[in-house]
């Protein structure tokens, strides 16, 4: 390596007490979000859905925006030891608030949810499910306080502003266009779905045509080629 000063890579570097388990496992928390990264790209190279790979530019817009604040405010972390770069806003509590925004905002206005047969059981899973992103979000913008990397100030501003991008690039990108597919975003979502490189990637958008995006009849499909595989080995066998 050539001479010069060193950096470190903050990115997966957090600092926390030795001497306490709860310390331990918050350190753990503030590092979650990572882990959304690789799923994103896991997702976006699977399902080729054209929401995932919205909300993943969303996010990686979201990286830059606060990039951008940081260094217009260039205000300090509360402990200055603590972290590379400016404290405001508190990037991970902006990650994930963007992220369950738009992920409840979707789930809420697009998706069904598979049916119990019960009203109750099926409200009380939505509820599950927006409390457990809910909960993440605010776990990992505690931990960033309890672990004196930012400030209530620093973590509401991240939260509030990730939250507005969520529902803003939700809207942009899927709720006009689904609700008015003839309105200009909806004819832009059209052309991107419709343009050669795009169908040549055979990236498709599963809610515009499944209320489910399309879950449901994928497992159907693999269901009868199950049974009819297990039909085959039994006939064999006998």
């Amino acid at each position: 390596m050539a001479d010069g000063q060193r950096a470190s890579l903050d990115l997966t570097h957090v600092l926390y007490d030795d001497s306490s388990y709860f310390s331990f496992v918050l350190a753990l928390v503030t590092l979650s979000p990572i882990l959304l990264m690789a799923s994103y790209a896991a997702l976006a190279v699977q399902t080729r859905e054209y929401l995932i790979i919205v909300m993943w530019a969303g996010q990686f817009s979201g990286e830059l925006l606060n990039w951008v604040i940081k260094h217009a405010v260039k205000q300090d972390r509360p402990i200055e030891n603590l972290g590379n770069g400016y404290g405001f806003p508190s990037s991970h509590s902006q990650y994930m608030a963007y992220f369950a925004t738009f992920l409840i905002c979707h789930l809420y206005f697009r998706h069904r949810f598979s049916l119990s047969g019960s009203a109750i059981l099926d409200a009380l899973w939505r509820l599950v499910v927006y409390a457990g992103l809910l909960a993440w979000t605010g776990l990992v913008a505690y931990s960033r306080h309890y672990l004196g990397y930012h400030d209530w100030h620093q973590i509401t501003w991240g939260l509030a502003i990730g939250a507005a991008l969520g529902v803003f690039v939700y809207t942009v990108a899927e709720g006009i266009p689904s609700r008015y597919p003839t309105s200009t975003l909806g004819q832009v979502k059209s052309f991107f779905l419709n343009h050669p490189v795009i169908v040549w990637m055979q990236i498709r958008d599963g809610w515009a045509v499944w209320a489910d995006g399309g879950r449901e009849g994928e497992w159907r499909r693999w269901r009868q080629e199950w049974e009819k595989q297990q039909r085959t080995l039994k006939n064999k066998t006998s």
